[in-house]
């Protein structure tokens, strides 16, 4: 579903980079799409030990998916249980912050200025206005609530975006999905999916919506949106009783944990616009094909768009918003590894709540 151009738009934003243990490519493409509602982050050094990659695929506008793709990484660094070493409850707690930081005044500003150029102005003139210091400011969080002005009220955004990340330190993978982006990894060849499409047809997404108050038709939450968990979208999150996480669509992100081995190839985070064309092992496949004759990351991870891009609207696969990270293991594993046991069991804590945390490394691509 969607507005379709009458030609797709094939251009590509691509970028290359590498650190002693890591190398990237990514590139992004409009397609046929009206507009591009995909945004991405791909950080190798958020700290001196650690990489953070992320693809949000908006639905209903952009401007929430950039604002995940600006600030995201961000609240898992300040984050206490990242500075503790638990990589997986910062990635919890970031997710739901990314819904309280985009209500009121400070919210609103923020999410006009990632928007069109007329919402930037008027974002630009409202933060002269009403935030001396502007809006790139080092705020403490507890500004966000207390900046005043006309639009403190501002409950957050109807438009919202899925958000799938990895972070990457040493020999520890911990990645974070909420949505049906996804994140798979290459081992030995295969692939394994390391999140979960949530989709309102899953048996325990269904529970809570239905518990929540929503309904379910023609596979969509109250008939619109056919995803179970999202960022944004707060005209779905409106239940005063219930917390957060037992929203009919919430933020709550799977957590799973990954320890890194010297037969893990590579890393791929992708939005639906891949998955719709390409099963998670066809995409391996594929990469696994072109990764050595390519010149660079970005390079097959632009043919991949380019095999995913459909000749017409007709079919209406393959007419979707397109974005993909390719991650490469530089080294062995083995010889990364800085970790003590002691820091690895202390990173392995389970985040309170309902939050989904596999102790499985990595859960092998269903046949289904």
């Amino acid at each position: 579903m969607g507005v379709y151009l009458s030609t797709p738009k094939t251009e590509k934003l691509s970028e290359d980079g590498e650190n002693d243990k890591l190398k990237f490519g990514l590139s992004s493409m409009q397609g046929w799409r009206a507009t591009m509602e995909d945004a991405h982050s791909a950080l190798l050094d958020i700290d001196n030990d650690t990489s953070f990659f992320g693809v949000f695929d908006g639905h209903g506008g952009r401007v929430v998916a950039k604002f995940c793709a600006k600030y995201l990484h961000r609240e898992v660094l300040r984050s206490e249980a990242y500075s503790a070493g638990d990589l997986g409850n910062a990635a919890h707690k970031a997710f739901f912050r990314m819904d309280e930081m985009m209500r009121g005044q400070r919210g609103w500003r923020e999410l006009q200025a990632l928007g069109d150029k007329i919402n930037q102005i008027s974002g630009m003139i409202e933060g002269l206005i009403w935030s001396p210091r502007g809006s790139d400011s080092n705020d403490q969080h507890d500004d966000w609530a207390f900046e005043e002005g006309p639009h403190s009220d501002f409950a957050g955004p109807t438009c919202g975006s899925t958000a799938c990340v990895a972070i990457v330190r040493n020999n520890q993978l911990v990645v974070a999905n909420a949505g049906d982006s996804r994140c798979v990894i290459s081992r030995n060849g295969q692939a394994y999916n390391l999140s979960r499409d949530h989709k309102p047809e899953l048996e325990a997404e269904r529970e809570r919506i239905l518990k929540a108050g929503g309904y379910i038709q023609m596979g969509r939450v109250n008939g619109t949106i056919n995803l179970s968990r999202a960022i944004g979208d707060i005209e779905f999150k409106q239940n005063k009783f219930l917390s957060p996480d037992k929203q009919m669509l919430t933020a709550n992100p799977d957590i799973n944990t990954v320890e890194l081995c010297d037969d893990d190839d590579f890393l791929v985070l992708a939005c639906d616009g891949i998955w719709d064309c390409m099963s998670s092992q066809q995409l391996v496949d594929f990469i696994h094909e072109h990764i050595n004759t390519e010149s660079s990351l970005s390079a097959v991870c632009e043919r991949v768009l380019d095999r995913c891009l459909a000749p017409s609207t007709l079919g209406g696969e393959g007419c979707d918003n397109m974005t993909m990270i390719l991650v490469q293991f530089k080294k062995p594993i083995s010889q990364n590894k800085n970790v003590s046991p002691a820091e690895q069991s202390a990173a392995d804590k389970q985040p309170t709540g309902d939050t989904h945390w596999s102790e499985i490394h990595v859960t092998e691509e269903s046949s289904s």
